[in-house]
């Protein structure tokens, strides 16, 4: 009948737990079943998944082991529990993760190869709000070894599903911290004896801080590399804080509204042009 066919096509209804969220996609879920960082309540499989069966038996595997309830729904259910964003027939309802303090991060449990000895370089995040841009910039943070990463809390993007999937998981392994005083923590660290290493779009939009290229840039002491949001970038506040500039030469003649990179990309470039000397010492 009629209204059995409209009943069947209507997503079923999930209640979900008090102050949980959805993680949708394959790699977001498996890291955070395998990692244990979050409390996790129940793993949602699409039915009939074909050619991704081996895959979906996995995933059954990993929930029994950490005790967490299976349940194998239809597609729709899936675009429902995660609104309507691409989840690969994975969801799993956990709580959120948080930012981690700074005194956190100050702790002295580095390790051998975080010792005082090693070209440390952290990556500091101002006011970042686009989840999909947040997550890229930690995918790179975490792919070409930056060793902290720290955002400022205001007027930024919390770690959300979202953010993890544009991340690959990579918030779900590589930890988060943030500080309400941005400008407070830039001066103790330069105080330390970091070198706060500003990001910018074009020479001339600074003034009283030298700008060079990113190919130039040498460094031999930890560093502070410190990158503002989509639209203003750095505010003047952390920009008269950073000792250098940075700044990616483009490989033409620009057109006008044509002339800089996505802040993602960006990063990702920067990061590599300087981690990648740390590779070539060996450290």
């Amino acid at each position: 009948s009629k209204a059995r066919r409209k009943l069947e096509q209507k997503p079923l209804f999930i209640e979900r737990t008090k102050g949980s969220e959805i993680l949708f996609g394959v790699a977001p879920c498996s890291l955070a079943l395998s990692q244990s960082r979050r409390d996790l309540f129940r793993l949602f499989l699409k039915q009939g998944s074909g050619s991704r069966r081996l895959l979906m038996s996995e995933f059954v595997l990993q929930a029994m082991a950490q005790g967490v309830p299976v349940h194998h729904v239809k597609g729709r259910e899936l675009n429902v529990l995660c609104s309507g964003q691409v989840h690969q027939g994975v969801c799993l309802e956990a709580t959120p993760l948080r930012f981690k303090s700074l005194e956190e991060a100050e702790q002295p449990d580095l390790g051998d190869d975080e010792s005082p000895n090693r070209q440390l370089i952290w990556l500091v995040i101002e006011r970042l709000q686009d989840p999909m841009n947040l997550g890229a910039v930690l995918r790179s943070a975490y792919f070409l070894g930056v060793d902290r990463v720290v955002t400022s809390q205001r007027n930024s993007c919390p770690l959300t599903p979202t953010v993890s999937k544009a991340s690959s998981g990579a918030v779900e392994v590589f930890d988060v911290y943030s500080t309400d005083d941005l400008q407070s923590f830039l001066k103790a660290k330069s105080s330390e004896g970091w070198e706060v290493v500003g990001t910018v779009k074009s020479p001339e939009e600074v003034e009283n801080v030298p700008v060079i290229s990113c190919s130039e840039f040498r460094w031999n002491q930890p560093i502070l590399v410190v990158i503002g949001n989509e639209g203003d970038g750095l505010s003047q506040e952390t920009q008269l804080l950073c000792h250098r500039m940075l700044a990616i030469p483009p490989g033409r003649v620009l057109h006008p509204g044509i002339d800089s990179l996505n802040v993602s990309v960006a990063t990702g470039i920067l990061l590599h042009s300087i981690c990648s000397q740390k590779l070539r010492r060996g450290d």
